[in-house]
């Protein structure tokens, strides 16, 4: 979790000694600006359709998700009383499809021990940490106090970890009194982002923590007493990493697994600014085993940041399911949103396919995303110069999905523009001589908010000899998201056009684009309409 910190904010330290936990000290995540969710229409200006939006402030990284008889919880850095970043509370949302969330009172606030920065949830089944009631399994929340005083007076150990339990399956949180339960001896300033997970074999918890240019793993038996256990990192590596989780996914076509180790980057990421990276390799425990120089890309997109997964989520065994923020520190609290800033990703399905040789990482929106699409809008298989896709549907919140038969197809180039009557546009291009797709929003929208938005374009390798390529690409008001190759090639961006694009070109140069199939799909909005 990112500590942007102005020194305005450290002012706001004074008043965050006599914050509560209880509503009569804060606000919930639905009665920030004096009414309640119902005030909010959800149709503002670049207010995602089919995206998780808090309904007004600020938001960014995903925290605290775990799923429990039916429901998927998810909480998330969150500064009620502003549009930018400010002290951290952890905002909280349920829901029972992974696409419609339902906002909830905040869950942690911050208190005499500093803000609430990011962190992770267990639900613990076999009642280690002795906070169950005797009914249900408690719920526990590890995170890192970051304590803004400390960090004023040039402390080094002003990061630390706490945790707090629920015994109403994630409705109401109390911190333990013993808090906090791993101090900062390291040295080092940036000691956060505890992602813990129960390790069957050895029968502990473990936590994987970010530690700026590597990660430290510790274990415990009961989620309140840990040892320090190993450390990964890239030797001369001077990046600051965040956000790391680490579990397991299947070998395809086995029973075998390997250790997936997640690890946000705040800078030099492939599109700029921050990026999620991951290392295949194994844990037996203790340590985490990969080659440092195997270090790969999640998404390539900017707009994919903190992705992190799911405790104890029903996707099968060998899977994971996660999600990130879709926006990026260069420019999030500068872009053009008014009652909120920042969007998740659509939830997302890993899983390990073969590459080269190695592994990669497949990551795929959920299933329940098409239960979001309305009728088929065919698209004709062969397409020359330039096809305007039309039919029912807008292409600012579409579904767009095509099968390209390569062997077929003699275009050097192809892909799809879309465009508004200010002449604001979007390019989405997969170039066959560069084995590479693109995304271009350098004109996407009126300049002046940020520099580095407009930087670009975003790229991706994409093998192009095989005899086709599967396409998903999901549009949804200021937001694309591409997946190509079944999921190993992904590129997520943001974008603000100055009003919603009404058209969708698809093209190709050079040549023909063949397609074996292609369809565009009109998609519902996730939020009920409101008077």
């Amino acid at each position: 979790m990112t500590h942007l910190i102005r020194p305005m904010l450290f002012l706001m330290t004074l008043l965050l000694a006599s914050c509560g936990e209880g509503p009569d000290n804060g606000k919930s995540a639905s009665s920030v600006a004096g009414g309640d969710a119902g005030a909010t229409r959800y149709d503002e200006p670049h207010r995602p359709q089919f995206h998780f939006t808090p309904s007004e402030a600020w938001m960014n990284d995903p925290n605290g998700m775990f799923y429990l008889e039916g429901e998927y919880h998810l909480s998330y850095q969150y500064y009620p009383d502003s549009t930018v970043w400010g002290p951290m509370h952890w905002g909280h949302a349920v829901s029972t499809d992974l696409l419609h969330w339902e906002e909830q009172p905040i869950a942690l606030y911050p208190d005499s021990l500093g803000y609430i920065f990011s962190g992770s949830a267990v639900v613990d089944e076999l009642n280690t940490s002795g906070f169950g009631n005797g009914e249900d399994p408690p719920v526990v929340a590890v995170f890192t106090y970051h304590d803004p005083q400390g960090e004023q007076a040039g402390a080094d150990d002003f990061q630390y970890q706490g945790i707090a339990y629920s015994t109403d399956k994630g409705r109401t949180w109390t911190k333990y009194p013993g808090n906090p339960v791993l101090r900062n001896d390291t040295g080092v300033r940036d000691f956060r982002d505890p992602k813990v997970f129960w390790h069957r074999e050895t029968e502990r918890w473990v936590m994987v923590l970010a530690v700026y240019d590597r990660v430290m793993l510790y274990g415990s038996p009961d989620l309140k007493n840990w040892e320090y256990l190993s450390e990964f990192g890239i030797k001369g590596d001077t990046r600051l990493w965040e956000c790391p989780d680490l579990f397991r996914l299947r070998q395809p076509g086995s029973r075998e697994s390997k250790w997936v180790l997640l690890v946000s980057i705040q800078q030099e990421g492939p599109a700029g600014g921050t990026g999620t990276s991951y290392f295949v390799g194994d844990f037996d425990g203790t340590t985490f085993a990969a080659d440092p120089a195997s270090q790969k890309w999640l998404d390539y997109g900017a707009d994919n940041y903190a992705f992190v997964t799911w405790d104890n989520a029903p996707v099968g065994w060998g899977n994971r399911l996660g999600i990130g923020w879709m926006s990026n520190w260069q420019y999030a609290q500068e872009v053009p949103t008014q009652a909120w800033r920042s969007a998740m990703t659509v939830p997302r399905v890993l899983s390990l396919v073969e590459d080269a040789g190695g592994y990669v990482i497949s990551s795929v929106p959920v299933p329940a995303v098409t239960g979001l699409r309305g009728q088929e809008v065919a698209l004709p298989v062969r397409i020359g110069d330039s096809l305007q896709a039309t039919g029912d549907f807008s292409p600012s919140q579409c579904d767009l999905s095509l099968l390209v038969d390569l062997e077929n197809t003699t275009a050097t180039a192809f892909g799809c523009t879309l465009s508004n009557p200010e002449g604001d546009r979007l390019v989405i291009r997969f170039d066959r001589e560069q084995d590479r797709m693109t995304v271009d929003r350098t004109r996407s929208g009126p300049r002046g908010f940020s520099e580095a938005f407009f930087k670009g374009p975003h790229s991706a390798p994409v093998d192009m000899g095989q005899e086709s390529l599967d396409l998903r690409i999901l549009l949804d008001v200021a937001s694309v998201e591409v997946f190509a190759d079944r999921g190993k090639a992904n590129l997520t961006d943001i974008f603000f056009p100055e009003s919603p694009y009404s058209a969708l070109v698809l093209w190709a140069e050079g040549g023909e684009l063949v397609l074996f199939d292609g369809s565009v799909y009109p998609m519902e909005s996730i939020w009920e309409p409101r008077p």
